[in-house]
Order: structure tokens, then C-alpha cells, then sequence
């Protein structure tokens, strides 16, 4: 009887393990899909690659098929390895293998949380389901910049740009960066930190943080008009930041002020007008328009032109007008300097004159006969009542 009662209980053991042999196994069962990292911030326009981990620990070795269970409309996603895209993975009993989720955030994507659930199912039927959640926000953790406050600006060549710009560090550590510009032959570039003057190199920003920079740009003295792109950089271990600046040449503004012959200096007379010629010379590669003539000259001097204005001069062009010194009545003999100006809004130049002022001859024998008359009068006297 024992025996009997030992027969039917094994062969309703043999009955259960063979029923429930039957019914598929899940990940406790010896496969694991998963990620290190199931929760990242994004950003719209991403694409992204997701290291995935396929475990198994099933007591042989298995075929596993990897799908995608929901993705985000719009979104598009799919596994690699080796370089190729994959649906399958095989896994070696207690092994590990790597496959890549491939993701592509599309550029219109709304700020929020998004959840692309992700499966391995084995051929024995064990499967497991990852679910990966994106964050897209304003503001990505990682994302860094390099911009400038006013990016284009303009000026006559010879002025020198300032450039305001600010480095933002937005990662979890802090970052060396290097500091580079692609300039136009001849053009300098320098970085200075805000508020200093000493030229750098590279900057040290710290973790989620911002440095400001000034950026000097100085374009050559012979640089024609027009619009010039500057490409500055910052670059870090782990990022290349880039920006560009605009600088606009109106022109090159340039005036001469002499002479014909190149001389200036000149003779004049106490009271008396006298004329020089000058020359204006429009050195620019533009034309320039109202220059006007100004003078500076000792006191109750009169400094007069033919033409006290040119309303235009163009680039290249020289123009002759006579300015008419007048010393005042007393001057005495001797040097004297008077400037003359020719300015404009954009340039001006300025020549000094030393003018000679001579005393008239008929003077000086005047002069001369006085002190005569006066000697031979006192000798007269002498003559007459040295001798009482």
C-alpha cells in the first residue's frame, strides 16, 4: 500500500513540473534589459545614443529579439552594435551584451517629460521591458554657450572693436577653455576677462556658472569698406562653443593739410595782410563731405580763407584755398605760430605756420635818422656852451 501511495505521488509531481514548465518565464527567470541611466535631460532636435544592457542568467544561452513597445509621435528610434543596425542580440549564459538605442528628437518638441518604453524577449520566452524617461526643457543640464551682447557693429578702419561677450558653463564640473578666432589677415583679436586688461588665453569657468569676456577686435590701418565675419571659439575637454562677430568698415578716413610746395612758414608785416596757399588733401577711400576750415593765431591776429568750407572732396582729390594772415598792430619782430584745421565729422589734420614778422625799412631809416639828428643836436650843444 505505502508503495502505491509513493507511485501516485510521483507521478502527480512529474504532472506539475510538466504543466508548469509550459508557462512562459519573465525577467526574474534569468533575462535583464536595461540602461544606467533610464532618466535624461534633453534637448528638441537631439539625437542621442543610449548604451542598453541585455543579462542573462537563465542557465543557457539565448536569442533575444529587442523592440521598440511606445515611442512619442514624431520621435524615431532604433538598436545598433558593431556599427549596424540590429533587432536581435544573443547572449551567452551568465554573459552581458551591449546594444545602442538610437533616438531622434524632432526640433518641435514641446518642454516636458516623455517616456520611450523599450523590450527583450528571448526565444524561450523570458522577456523584460525598460522604460526610458526624457526630460526636454528650456534650459538644458550640459548645454553650454558663447555669446555676444552686440555681435555686429561698425566704424571707420583704425577703430578698435569691444566685443562683450559671456562663457556659460552649464555642465555638473568645471572647464578649461581654450579661446581662438579665424580673423582676416592682418586683423587682431584678443580676449580680456570683463573688467581687466591682461590678454588671456584660456579661461577657467566654473561648474554651472558664467564668466564674461571682452573681445578687442582691430581691423589694419589699409583695410577696405565692407562687412567682415570674426569666428571665435571656446573649446573644453568636453565642449566647442562658438559664436561670430560682424565688424562693418564704413571707410578709411584720412586729411591732409599742407602746402603746394610743402612749406609752412612764411613772412608777414605788423597790420599787413599776407596770403598762403594751402593744400587740402582727401587721403580716404571715400569721399568726404563739409570740411571746414578753422584757425588758431596770436592775439588781435586775423586769420581769414577764400573759402572757409568744402562741401565735398572726393577720395583722392586735392583742393587749393588761400587763408589771409593779418598780425595785429603790435606784433613785434620775431616768430610766431599759427595753426590752421581742416576737419570734417569723419577725420581732420592740422598744420602749424611759423610766421616770420619783419619790421618795414623806411622804419629803420627813420629810425636811424632820429638817432642822427639827435647825436649831431648834442654835439651842437656841446660845441656851443662846452667851453663857459
Amino acid at each position: 500500500m505505502r508503495q502505491k501511495i509513493y507511485s501516485i505521488s510521483a507521478a502527480f509531481l512529474l504532472l506539475f513540473l510538466t504543466v508548469f514548465s509550459s508557462f512562459p518565464a519573465f525577467a526574474a527567470g534569468g533575462l535583464e534589459f536595461y540602461t544606467d541611466y533610464p532618466g535624461i535631460s534633453v534637448k528638441a532636435g537631439d539625437s542621442q545614443t543610449i548604451s542598453m544592457y541585455v543579462s542573462n542568467t537563465s542557465g543557457s544561452g539565448l536569442d533575444a529579439d529587442l523592440s521598440i513597445v511606445s515611442i512619442p509621435d514624431g520621435w524615431e528610434g532604433y538598436f545598433s552594435g558593431s556599427g549596424s543596425q540590429i533587432s536581435r542580440v544573443h547572449v551567452e549564459n551568465g554573459a552581458e551584451s551591449t546594444v545602442t538605442f538610437n533616438l531622434e528628437i524632432p526640433e518641435d518638441a514641446a518642454e516636458g517629460d516623455y517616456t520611450v518604453q523599450l523590450q527583450a524577449t528571448s526565444d524561450t520566452e523570458l522577456t523584460d521591458v525598460t522604460d526610458l524617461v526624457l526630460s526636454i526643457q528650456e534650459v538644458q543640464y550640459g548645454q553650454g554657450s558663447f555669446e555676444a551682447e552686440y555681435p555686429e557693429q561698425e566704424g571707420a578702419s583704425g577703430t578698435a572693436f569691444s566685443f562683450s561677450t559671456t562663457l556659460v558653463n552649464n555642465s555638473a564640473a568645471d572647464q578649461s577653455y581654450s579661446l581662438s578666432a579665424q580673423a582676416p589677415a592682418g586683423w587682431q583679436v584678443s580676449f580680456q576677462p570683463s573688467g581687466e586688461s591682461t590678454q588671456v588665453a584660456s579661461i577657467e569657468v566654473a561648474a554651472a556658472s558664467s564668466e564674461g569676456l571682452t573681445v578687442s577686435v582691430t581691423p589694419p590701418e589699409n583695410v577696405e569698406a565692407g562687412d567682415y565675419t570674426i569666428p571665435i571659439s571656446a573649446t573644453s575637454a568636453s565642449d566647442t562653443l562658438e559664436t561670430e562677430l560682424t565688424v562693418t568698415i564704413t571707410g578709411t578716413y584720412a586729411l591732409e593739410l599742407s602746402t603746394p610746395s610743402g612749406l609752412l612758414s612764411f613772412d608777414a608785416h605788423a597790420n599787413r595782410e599776407s596770403d598762403v596757399t594751402l593744400s587740402i588733401t582727401n587721403n580716404s577711400n571715400v569721399d568726404l563731405q563739409n570740411i571746414t576750415l578753422t584757425s588758431s593765431a596770436p592775439t588781435d591776429w586775423t586769420v581769414t580763407f577764400d573759402e572757409s568750407s568744402i562741401e565735398v572732396l572726393e577720395a583722392g582729390a586735392t583742393q587749393e584755398i588761400t587763408a589771409h594772415v593779418t598780425p595785429g598792430d603790435s606784433a613785434m619782430t620775431g616768430d610766431y605760430v599759427t595753426t590752421i584745421t581742416a576737419s570734417c565729422s569723419e577725420t581732420s589734420d592740422t598744420a602749424e605756420f611759423r610766421v616770420s614778422v619783419k619790421t618795414d625799412t623806411i622804419w629803420g631809416i627813420v629810425a636811424i635818422v632820429i638817432i642822427l639828428a639827435l647825436v649831431a643836436g648834442v654835439g651842437a650843444v656841446f660845441k656851443k656852451y662846452g667851453r663857459r
